[in-house]
């Protein structure tokens, strides 16, 4: 008899990179998996393949499903600043309200990528350049509406916004205030207006 599986994937897939979130690839183990997914180890290998296999899904379900829908609904909104600052707002908030301090996916995993193979690289280099491209475009169109003036360099200010990312999702797990991660976001809007 063939193996059918007899549990949802996209919800296997979500807890899983939860726990990925948290511990990291390295230090998830199969029992921690098998534990958050409630699937039993031949179901998990049926169903995924490997650890690596199910960390690549959880990625790129995030991205798919999190970190692109975000990107998009900022985009959407009436003006540029608004829109670059907002992504700085949501940040922090998540930030606040995240009490087990796990920050964010993909720069936990860019993080570690020394240790991971070059689909994860791959996956989450893209992620990255993705709010490389999001500040980029704002940028654009705010120079366009008079929001933000022309002597701002789109290229070079998406790099330095993004690098700002990057150092509030780090500081984020505790190791600044609230109220120095708002610096951070001055440092940001400093950099186009």
């Amino acid at each position: 008899m063939p193996w059918e599986k007899s549990f949802d994937i996209d919800e296997a897939i979500d807890r899983a990179t939860e726990v990925f979130w948290a511990k990291g690839y390295e230090a998830a183990s199969l029992a921690d998996l098998l534990k958050a997914t409630g699937i039993n180890k031949g179901s998990f290998y049926n169903a995924f393949g490997s650890k690596k296999k199910l960390f690549t899904l959880g990625l790129q379900k995030y991205k798919r499903e999190q970190h692109k829908a975000t990107l998009y609904r900022l985009s959407q909104m009436q003006d540029a600043v608004s829109a670059i600052t907002a992504l700085f707002d949501l940040i922090i908030a998540q930030s606040r309200e995240d009490e087990e301090k796990k920050g964010c996916l993909f720069v936990n995993t860019a993080l570690d990528l020394p240790n991971l193979d070059s689909n994860t690289a791959e996956t989450v280099s893209s992620a990255l350049a993705d709010i490389e491209a999001f500040f980029k475009e704002q940028i654009i169109r705010g120079q366009k509406s008079g929001d933000i003036p022309k002597t701002v360099d789109p290229a070079v200010a998406s790099k330095g916004l993004m690098t700002l990312v990057v150092g509030l999702r780090v500081l984020s797990r505790g190791v600044s205030s609230s109220d120095e991660l708002e610096v951070i976001k001055a440092q940001a809007v400093d950099l186009i207006t």
